[in-house]
């Protein structure tokens, strides 16, 4: 059965492309372990979670439906606006053990961008009873993606998203993200660079007017950009000395992306907030959370203080039984037990593609991880125009053909992106690292009969 666009406007989409005549909508209708099936009946390893949300896969439905259907006929729905459930109440001490964040107090959001403003308007606060009013800007990271709500969209390192939409809500720097393929330096130099650079932006700002640093542990857009030994640490003693609020956006590396809860255990760092979302329901229920430490909370229960910030369906009941219940399943299924024993063979496997002309790095963590795409075998970027062509013009169709759903994006760097569902197993994994080697072999051949018929 072929199911046209309709009335539907679709996200971060060029909608006219889909109107009759032009591309195929891909419309999904099923799904089964890690695997999807469109409405022709064609099957896709989902080799991004949905965009890093489907956690357990489509094989646990029903035991989330069961948490649910009991939330449901029980009490479907009430406000956190100063009342409160038994789930949302027992959903935020158990996840309260499980980050890193000291003494950790949890708000409920229904998603990423609401967890960042959320994370944002609370530092204010906290700023603001400590007597520092002057605490106004923000630091971020080069191409950073932090949400499409308008502080968020403040916050966002990509000029693209943020052009058409006027002045920024929140005034923010924004400093080197940690590519090192693009970087000539060894690892120690690189941290080096990086945390010298972010020094000078504090002083120049001036450190007292600063509220936050705000930064992925792994920075997705851009392609996983991974940390130099010790960045994380340098990030929270420079915070720290001068009073900044360290938040770590965990959207998509939290809840178990890359084998810990939260991806800052994995680099030892506890920071001031961590914004959550994606993962906390396994795309089960729309829900985010902001993890704030007992120290930034504080001045928000002295009495007679209030929090200025409420979201209407933030900690929803039924939301927060279908959280419950993924956090069980990730015990019972050993979700982060299976991404720690299968990381290395991931990478591996993963790093088999740099015999690939077109593959210039491989980088991740986890089960998060992107091939960089090169058009000389070294390190030379396609130009715009090229760029169009090989990511939004043939790769899509290239990796559909070849049964996988990834995500092939442009941040100045041709990336491709994988993060496969946390239960998968070595053959599945294979799979996605298989499929994706078969797309991009494709697309290294029509570079270069691209180039071929370019000089003749």
């Amino acid at each position: 059965m072929e199911v046209e666009q309709g009335s539907l406007l679709l996200h971060f989409a060029r909608n006219g492309d889909y109107r009759a005549g032009g591309s195929d909508l891909l419309v999904l209708e099923r799904g089964e372990g890690p695997y999807v099936f469109d409405t022709r009946g064609r099957r896709y390893i989902d080799g991004l979670s949905s965009l890093f949300c489907a956690q357990l896969g489509y094989s646990y439905g029903s035991q989330l439906a069961e948490a649910a259907t009991a939330q449901m006929e029980r009490l479907a729905f009430n406000t956190n606006w100063a009342t409160a459930t038994p789930v949302a109440v027992q959903l935020a001490e158990r996840l309260g053990e499980l980050t890193p964040v000291e003494g950790a107090k949890v708000f409920f959001t229904c998603g990423g961008s609401e967890s960042v403003e959320a994370a944002w308007k609370i530092a204010r606060q906290y700023h603001l009873a400590n007597g520092e009013p002057q605490r106004t800007k923000a630091i971020a990271r080069d191409i950073s993606y932090h949400g499409v709500t308008l502080g968020a969209l403040a916050l966002t390192g990509v000029e693209r998203f943020k052009s058409s939409f006027g002045p920024p809500a929140i005034p923010t720097r924004h400093v080197s993200n940690t590519n090192s393929f693009r970087s000539d330096l060894c690892e120690e130099e690189l941290r080096k660079k990086l945390l010298l650079e972010l020094e000078a932006v504090i002083e120049e700002e001036g450190p007292e007017t600063i509220a936050v640093l705000i930064a992925e542990p792994v920075q997705n857009a851009g392609g996983c950009l991974v940390p130099p030994t010790g960045y994380w640490q340098g990030l929270r003693e420079l915070t720290s000395r001068h009073g900044i609020l360290l938040v770590a956006d965990e959207v998509i590396t939290g809840m178990g992306r890359l084998g810990t809860w939260f991806a800052c255990e994995r680099f030892g760092v506890a920071p001031d907030m961590i914004t959550s979302a994606k993962g906390l329901t396994s795309a089960h229920a729309p829900m985010g959370a902001v993890f704030v430490s007992e120290r930034v909370a504080a001045p928000l229960y002295e009495r007679g203080a209030s929090l200025l910030h409420g979201v209407t369906f933030g900690g929803h009941p039924v939301a927060a039984a279908i959280a419950l219940r993924n956090v069980e399943l990730f015990e019972s299924e050993r979700v982060l037990e299976n991404v720690r024993e299968l990381e290395g063979h991931l990478e591996r496997r993963m790093r088999e593609l740099l015999e690939l002309p077109i593959v210039g790095d491989v980088r991740g963590a986890g089960f998060f991880w992107a091939a960089e795409l090169v058009k000389d075998g070294e390190r030379e970027r396609f130009d715009a125009e090229e760029r169009e062509r090989l990511l939004r013009g043939f790769l899509p169709g290239a990796l559909l053909d070849a049964g996988i759903i990834a995500r092939a994006d442009d941040r100045g760097d041709s990336v491709v992106q994988i993060a496969p569902p946390l239960i998968c197993d070595a053959a599945q994994l294979d799979e996605v690292v298989d499929s994706l080697g078969a797309a991009l072999g494709a697309a290294g051949e029509a570079v270069i009969e691209a180039g071929s018929r370019s000089r003749s």
